[in-house]
């Protein structure tokens, strides 16, 4: 079994940001050589997320109201006793989840229509990670 890791950097502008990556890990399922597996992506951050979905504006406008309807930015949660003040941004990066998987065959990672690759930033402006281990024959 051949595998190969890389890691995608990000400093995102803004604090939540939607930041599609599907031609950067196709670029790394490629230089590995691998026709026949699977792809792991996984945010490396606690206030981050990956997941697959369309790549359609309106819909990342969607995925971020709803995310802010369910984990809303507030001061009273308990997290921010610590001195942070990014308590939602744990509650949305759980929402997302951390990490997806990604079928690859023939040496392409193999979708369905319209699925895209997007790293989720929940409390940017700051140097993070994801690995990218690409696993397969």
């Amino acid at each position: 079994m051949k595998s190969a890791t890389e890691y995608l950097w990000f400093n995102t502008k803004n604090h939540r940001e939607y930041v599609n990556i599907t031609d950067q890990v196709q670029s790394i399922v490629s230089k590995s050589g691998v026709k026949e597996g699977m792809v792991l992506v996984s945010a490396m951050h606690i206030t981050a997320g990956v997941y697959v979905n369309d790549a359609e504006s309106g819909l990342i406008q969607d995925i971020d109201e709803w995310l802010e309807g369910l984990a809303p930015f507030r001061q009273n949660y308990r997290h921010h006793r610590t001195g942070e003040t990014n308590g939602d941004s744990h509650l949305k990066s759980l929402l997302i989840h951390h990490e997806v998987i990604v079928p690859i065959t023939d040496g392409k990672l193999d979708f369905g229509p319209w699925q895209q690759i997007y790293y989720a930033e929940f409390d940017g402006r700051r140097k993070k990670r994801v690995i990218v281990k690409v696993m397969g024959e």
